[in-house]
């Protein structure tokens, strides 16, 4: 799948993203690229994400994460019908913890 994002300056930033070598530098980058709102909306969608991914209810989530219904659905439309995005970085993490 070709993303409509795909030119030389994401390119670019993805590859800046991919050689951050600990938890410590991605927090400093992080820091420095995102306002502190952005990052806990990325954030709290990567857990809403691993969430729907262990079957809990809209509900469920909305109480344990803040997040609305319609982000709730928003991101489970993204893991059913979506470019497997998050599939891929749960599935990594789910295997670097086990």
């Amino acid at each position: 799948m070709i993303s409509k994002l795909k030119n030389e300056n994401t390119d670019s930033f993805y590859t800046a993203i991919l050689n951050l070598q600990s938890i410590e530098e991605c927090y400093a980058f992080f820091e420095d690229i995102c306002t502190i709102s952005e990052i806990q909306a990325m954030t709290q969608r990567f857990y809403v994400a691993r969430l729907l991914e262990e079957g809990k209810t809209y509900q469920e989530i909305s109480t344990a994460t803040g997040a609305s219904t319609a982000t709730i659905s928003r991101i489970n439309k993204c893991l059913e019908y979506g470019a497997d995005g998050y599939k891929i970085a749960l599935e990594r993490i789910k295997n670097a913890i086990s």
